[in-house]
């Protein structure tokens, strides 16, 4: 994999993990993150460039991005969150948050990247979620706003071509933001048993994928949505 590519979101778990399969397959990650102390601490592991901005920050990212140079072989907004609410409890600050941070932040992003990326052949890979696809109780807010993420890499992927756009749609990964529903050790092995392959995920699932569909090996592949969701959103367990 050669060229720089944008990872925003770079200190999380999916992020961290894939940036130094970028850094490893011979790409030159620039990182971006809100966390400047974790964020120099990786840059130095991988000799990488670096930016801190906050995603609900569109013109600080918008310069983050842009900071990257030119060309741009990819860019990965490996950003999101989880909101889960019964929809008595959800409000709309929790619902323009959600979009803000899950759509507006990789539009934002995007739109950043987009003359850099077109200077060559680039590729982009946005993140939805499990929950976009198939209904579950309290998530109304995530699952909306990562919708959104999907409709809006379809149109980009449109409009952008021959840059090519991708989404990943993974299920509940072991990651920090995902820690207080897999913090428990109960709790984590019944959601895992919800999987048709019965584990919760790993940021190097997600990661595998997105170097995967950043890379020239997937040079013929955009506008798809692609689940990294041990087979949740389209199977039944037995179980």
């Amino acid at each position: 994999m050669g060229g720089t590519v944008a990872i925003i979101g770079a200190t999380g778990g999916v992020g961290t993990a894939l940036a130094r399969r970028v850094a490893a397959g011979g790409g030159r990650p620039f990182l971006i993150g809100r966390d400047p102390a974790r964020l120099a601490a990786l840059a130095a592991e991988l000799g990488a460039g670096h930016a801190v901005a906050d995603a609900l920050d569109g013109p600080a990212l918008a310069r983050a991005v842009q900071a990257a140079g030119s060309p741009l072989s990819g860019l990965a907004y490996c950003v999101g969150s989880i909101v889960l609410k019964p929809l008595r409890r959800l409000s709309e600050a929790d619902m323009l948050e959600a979009f803000r941070l899950n759509a507006v932040g990789a539009m934002v992003a995007v739109q950043a990247a987009a003359p850099a990326l077109a200077a060559g052949q680039g590729a982009v890979v946005l993140f939805s979620s499990v929950a976009a696809r198939a209904g579950f109780p309290n998530h109304a807010a995530i699952g909306a706003a990562k919708a959104a993420v999907e409709g809006l890499a379809l149109a980009l992927g449109a409009e952008l071509a021959p840059v090519r756009v991708n989404v990943i749609a993974p299920s509940l990964t072991r990651t920090a933001m995902a820690a207080p529903l897999v913090g428990n050790a109960q709790m984590a092995e019944a959601i895992a048993r919800l999987h048709p392959v019965p584990r919760l995920g790993e940021a190097e699932d997600t990661a595998a994928l997105a170097a995967f569909l950043l890379s020239e090996q997937a040079g013929w592949i955009s506008g798809q949505i692609i689940g990294v969701d041990g087979g949740r959103a389209s199977l039944r367990s037995r179980g």
